[in-house]
This record gives C-alpha cells, sequence and structure tokens, in this order.
C-alpha cells in the first residue's frame, strides 16, 4: 500500500477535488450564509479520543463549519459526549456557542459535503492525506472511535494499514500496530438512530468501553 502523505496540512481553500468543489460553489450560492468550504477539526489539540464520522451534513457542519453541529447527526453524539465528560454542554447548535471539548477531537474521513452525502471512493482517498496528517500530529497513546464503516476504512488507509486485517463491526475494538486502539460504532445518523440499528443503549456501551480504556 502506497503510504499518504504525513506532511500535507488540512486547507479551508482546498479544491482537489472538482466534483466537490464544484458543489459547494453551488450550494455556497443558493445559501450565502452557509460555511460551504472543507471543514476543519474541532476540539483538543492533543486528544485522548479522536472520533471520525463520515463528511459534513448539508445543513449541519455545512452550515455552521464544526463537524456534527447544527442537525440532527449531532444530537446523539454531543449528549453522549458530555455525559462521558468530554463535552461541556450537550447540545452543539452553532460554532459560537460556546461549546468545548475535553481530551476529544472530532474529525471527518471528507471534509467537503458531498452530494448525496455519498463521497466516492477517489475523494476519499485524496481527502485521507489530511486525516494521515492529522493522526501524524497526535499522540500514540490515542483511542480512536469511527463512525461507520467508511470512517473506519479511512482510518485504517491514513496509517498505511490494509482494511482487510481490520473487520468493522458495532462495538469492535482493533489494537493497532501504532499501539493506539480502534473502536467501532455504527454512524450516528438520523437512518440508524430511526430505525433502531443504533439505539443510545448501545451508542453509550461504546463510550463505557472507551472510557475503561482510558482508565487503563
Amino acid at each position: 500500500m502506497t503510504m499518504p502523505d504525513v506532511n500535507l496540512s488540512f486547507d479551508i481553500e482546498c479544491r482537489k477535488c472538482p466534483r466537490l468543489a464544484d458543489f459547494l460553489d453551488q450550494v455556497k450560492t443558493q445559501y450565502p450564509t452557509y460555511f460551504a468550504r472543507p471543514v476543519p477539526s474541532f476540539g483538543a489539540d492533543a486528544p485522548k479520543l479522536l472520533i471520525v464520522g463520515l463528511a459534513p451534513g448539508m445543513h449541519g457542519a455545512n452550515r455552521t463549519g464544526r463537524p456534527f453541529t447544527g442537525d440532527y447527526a449531532g444530537v446523539l453524539l454531543y449528549q453522549t459526549l458530555h455525559k462521558f465528560g468530554f463535552a461541556s454542554a450537550d447540545v452543539s447548535v452553532s460554532a459560537d456557542d460556546g461549546l468545548r471539548l475535553k481530551d476529544c477531537r472530532i474529525t471527518n474521513a471528507v471534509k467537503c459535503l458531498p452530494p448525496e452525502n455519498k463521497p466516492s471512493g477517489d475523494e476519499i482517498n485524496v481527502c485521507n492525506q489530511y486525516l494521515a496528517a492529522e493522526f501524524a500530529s497526535l499522540p500514540r497513546s490515542l483511542v480512536i472511535l469511527a463512525l461507520g464503516n467508511i470512517a473506519h476504512q479511512a482510518v485504517l488507509k491514513a496509517q498505511g494499514l490494509k482494511v482487510g486485517a481490520y473487520k468493522f463491526g458495532h462495538a469492535a475494538r482493533h489494537v493497532l500496530p501504532s499501539g493506539q486502539v480502534l473502536y467501532d460504532s455504527y454512524h450516528c445518523s438520523r437512518y440508524n438512530t430511526q430505525t433502531r440499528r443504533l439505539t443510545e443503549t448501545m451508542f453509550h456501551e461504546v463510550f463505557e468501553s472507551i472510557h475503561h480504556e482510558l482508565r487503563r
């Protein structure tokens, strides 16, 4: 596997993916007040927990400029982060609402809003360079939570690992060669929570495991 470029810094003006760049231009025209750019990570500089989602939501992070903020997907996530001591509040409304994360950072596998929330394989690979650079700057004792299979695969690719060697599964735990520990969860999307594929109890159980992991 080709190792990603860990020296590539995140660029809020990135236009490396023509389809995504053109789509964001269209969104900005339709919604002039929206952030509508690549969304940066949010949280601690040296976190103990890194949460990796899929991509910004149209009326969430793409609108507010902060991951999982202002849309349904962030409801369960921020409630849970607050419950387990990672967030100063249980609701994330806007980038200037005063919410702070403790020992935690949230990022996405793809930094730009994709049409129909479906990034292409090439777009995931291009953006993976930014995720690799982020990992290179973080502690080796890091615990990672991947929300969904695409995020799970992006984490592995960013560390130069074979995706097939680590199977995604809700509540699965993987010890990576770096010494970092990767946990998986179904994504806290509206579809998954409303269909009960992911319940609050299931999500909290993953965080219980992470809580115990961090206390070892």
